[in-house]
């Protein structure tokens, strides 16, 4: 319950430091998880502090998968395919259900183009040029492509002169483009298709 109600990068990096089956038998307590009964949270009460069971009583109740993708989209690569992999080994359905509505770096590649434009005007610089050093020849191009024929060489400059990045590096760079991206489509300044109008399109 508690970690439900956690910012996601937060139940990510908790999840990660736990051991493997603890870990799993959490995640699927999470996409078990209905309404809180009252009398849970007054038991609660008496173990956290008022202004954080506060919180938790005033919050819309979230879908459990919408949650746990969300999670699962502040993972870095490594641990990601660590938990998809245990997850998968007891729970194939809830595994791919997760997949379906994690949205990760490279589904950025759904976006039209003032969406992009958007995103690169939001993000920090030094991010992107870490981001687009990990990502694929498609991505990259729609990115430059959505950038002054200036501003596109300058950052291939950078990006070459940054050298070789860690891909952990890689990861925390591309997660925090994510989160920025999905909060510009909760905002409503960009749309995010589904990957069935993406793919009649």
């Amino acid at each position: 319950l508690v970690l439900s109600k956690l910012k996601r990068s937060h139940v990510a990096s908790i999840l990660s430091i736990m051991t493997n089956d603890f870990a799993i038998e959490v995640m699927k307590r999470m996409l078990m998880i209905e309404t809180v009964k009252p009398q849970v949270l007054d038991t609660l009460k008496k173990t956290l502090q008022q202004e954080f069971v506060s919180n938790i009583s005033a919050q819309k109740q979230a879908d459990s998968y919408e949650v746990m993708a969300e999670i699962f989209n502040n993972f870095d690569r490594q641990t990601e395919s660590r938990f998809f992999e245990l997850l998968e080994e007891r729970d194939k359905e809830s595994t791919e259900r997760i997949r379906q509505l994690m949205f990760t770096f490279d589904d950025i590649i759904r976006i039209d183009g003032a969406g992009v434009q958007n995103i690169i005007r939001s993000v920090d610089k030094d991010k992107l040029i870490i981001a687009l050093k990990g990502a694929n020849d498609q991505i990259k191009e729609l990115f430059f492509s959505n950038m002054s024929e200036r501003a596109a060489k300058i950052m291939q400059e950078d990006m070459m002169a940054l050298g070789p990045v860690r891909v952990k590096d890689v990861d925390e760079a591309q997660i925090a483009i994510i989160r920025v991206t999905k909060e510009l489509a909760e905002a409503g300044e960009i749309t995010i298709p589904d990957g069935d109008e993406s793919e009649e399109k």
